[in-house]
């Protein structure tokens, strides 16, 4: 068997292909995400992983689990302090964003009533009516109707609760 030395390092060779430079980068992104591992630890858990040894073999790596549970516990607070903050910062824009609209679908409701009450109902007959007709001329009272647009029925009900 061969013996190696105590320490013994052996290097790893990053060729410019596309490959080689996605993996590279891959790595520095890793390690810059935990920076307590470094570039051997890494290769040695890979390797560990490649060449399928038991857990029961393998020596104890270091890995995060060094890091105090309390740091851990800030992190995660800190994270989600920062996702309610985007949650309701995010909820407050659609917020505003619907009373401006019930604010504008108001104004056009008042628009339209202030129309329909200023603009009198007004009925002109036809130029030349037909002889028959004048004895007998038809009915043409205009009789205000009472029916309501389902659309302003239903924002008026907004607009009581405004």
């Amino acid at each position: 068997m061969f013996q190696w030395s105590k320490k013994v390092v052996k290097s790893v060779t990053f060729n410019p292909e596309v490959a080689d430079e996605s993996l590279l980068a891959v790595v520095e992104n890793y390690l810059e995400k935990q920076p307590e591992k470094t570039f051997s630890d890494l290769c040695k858990e890979a390797l560990w992983q490649a060449l399928c040894v038991p857990e029961s073999v393998k020596p104890a790596l270091r890995t995060t689990t060094t890091e105090p549970v309390e740091q851990k516990i800030d992190e995660l607070q800190r994270q989600l302090a920062d996702l309610e903050e985007r949650f309701f910062a995010k909820e407050s824009n659609r917020l505003e964003s619907l009373e401006r609209q019930i604010l504008q679908l108001t104004q056009q409701l008042a628009h339209l009533a202030i129309m329909v009450t200023e603009r009198p109902v007004v009925y002109s007959p036809p130029q030349s009516v037909p002889a028959a007709d004048v004895v007998n001329p038809p009915n043409y009272a205009v009789e205000p109707t009472e029916e309501v647009d389902p659309v302003i029925s239903r924002l008026s009900q907004y607009l009581d609760d405004f």
